[in-house]
């Protein structure tokens, strides 16, 4: 599928974008293995989290739905998942491989995660390295999927020093810590979102959080819940940016989710002069929520503070998009965790920008964007979702026609994203190939 889009619009109206992906992929993970039955509603009906759903229902957990948003698990507990009959294919889903073995790594039996293409690409040395100090027995070829972990292994806790900020690894070793003999701690060098640990205590598992070391002990039990998804701001940043791109815009993003480990894509919006109110700010299910109105703001370019970056690293596809759009120059440094996502982001999103005419010089760490008039052309999204999305938007301050190929990931974060846009002012169309 492509995405054919006409230059200019206007982003007016409300709507409330799909649920949260990570909280999403951790419902049914925590879900299915607690005790007794969990009840999730806003779950995020995407690719990634449905794989998250097969891995499961493939380990012996009985999981009803989802059916407009709504989950019901049957936990079978910390140690009643079931041996899979085959490899678990957990598809484009890298925080599905990647919390996934940590918690296969205290399992009794062997298994074997994969994905497609693309997440067989992606570096998995990162979970492995401190899930071997744990004792567990992971291998995989030159640290890439398919990953085989054999079962029966003894986890000692350990503590470990993450070296770069990211949430996936962090989840990896404290839910492997669920079986691990004594206490698993983890420092982080800057903070990250902190999904795990909120929806471990409303599982009623205890996390402490003392001096910026995150900490649980083995051995404990996890009691089923009531959660509900608020919309995901990573969802919600492409129109966070194309509201406040499009001259005469004026939008209401209704219970989107503001953790304070995910706001940086606001901070940095706000900083570059965006006009951005939370209203109705309330907490659901542990999980700070709003209501966000965006109206257009001239946008300057900024260095972008180091310390946002891991609050806002999903959302820089868009962000780019907002820099090209400002007057003057943005800097990114301390990106490079951009460089192993679904694809190199950085590289990806500089190649599409110079395709638009959009002045860019690419560091190793990230990227400079001169901010201009922005052209048209044909985007290779390299299957990634959020290059997808971020050059869909684009086309509200292009001077021609924008064509974006290979969107059928879209899917994976953002189901009906095409048809929402549409309803909201994008001059957007899906094609078939």
């Amino acid at each position: 599928m492509e995405f054919k889009l006409m230059p200019g619009g206007t982003i007016s109206g409300e709507a409330r974008v799909p649920g949260d992906k990570s909280i999403s992929h951790r419902s049914i993970m925590l879900g299915a293995l607690a005790e007794g039955t969990t009840r999730v509603s806003g779950f995020l009906e995407g690719e990634d989290a449905l794989a998250t759903v097969a891995a499961f229902r493939a380990m012996g957990v009985r999981i009803e739905g989802p059916e407009d948003g709504e989950v019901e698990i049957h936990g079978v507990g910390l140690h009643g998942l079931k041996a899979p009959a085959r490899a678990l294919d957990v598809g484009n889903s890298g925080t599905t491989i990647r919390l996934l073995s940590g918690l296969l790594a205290g399992q009794d039996f062997d298994v074997e995660l994969t994905g497609d293409a693309s997440l067989q690409k992606r570096p998995m040395g990162r979970v492995m390295e401190p899930l071997a100090r744990m004792g567990a027995q992971i291998t995989g070829a030159d640290g890439k999927p398919p990953l085989k972990i054999a079962g029966g292994s003894a986890l000692k806790g350990i503590h470990y020093d993450l070296p770069m900020a990211s949430a996936q690894v962090k989840s990896c070793v404290l839910l492997a810590g669920l079986y691990a003999e004594g206490r698993t701690s983890v420092t982080e060098p800057a903070p990250t979102r902190d999904h795990t640990e909120r929806m471990l205590r409303g599982f009623g598992y205890e996390v402490k959080n003392s001096n910026g070391v995150i900490s649980l002990a083995g051995g404990g039990q996890l009691q089923g819940a009531e959660i509900d998804v608020p919309a995901d701001i990573s969802s919600a940043a492409f129109f966070l940016v194309a509201a406040s791109i499009a001259p005469g815009s004026d939008l209401l993003l209704t219970h989107v989710g503001i953790n304070p480990t995910r706001i940086g894509v606001i901070n940095i919006l706000t900083l570059m002069g965006a006009d951005i109110q939370l209203k109705h700010e309330r907490e659901v299910g542990g999980e700070p929520v709003a209501d966000i109105r965006v109206r257009y703001a001239p946008l300057k370019g900024i260095e972008i503070p180091e310390d946002q970056v891991p609050l806002a690293i999903d959302e820089f596809p868009a962000l780019f998009i907002a820099a090209a759009c400002a007057e003057g120059r943005t800097i990114l440094r301390g990106a490079e965790e951009l460089r192993v996502k679904e694809s190199d982001r950085i590289a990806a999103m500089a190649e599409g920008l110079t395709t638009l005419g959009v002045g860019n010089e690419v560091l190793d760490d990230g990227i400079i964007i001169d901010g201009g008039p922005l052209g048209g052309g044909v985007i290779h999204t390299y299957h990634d979702h959020r290059i997808a999305m971020a050059f869909s938007i684009a086309a509200l301050r292009a001077e021609q026609e924008i064509r974006v190929l290979d969107c059928d990931h879209v899917a994976t974060s953002f189901p009906g994203f095409d048809a929402l846009a549409r309803g909201l002012g994008l001059q957007v169309s899906a094609l078939a190939d």
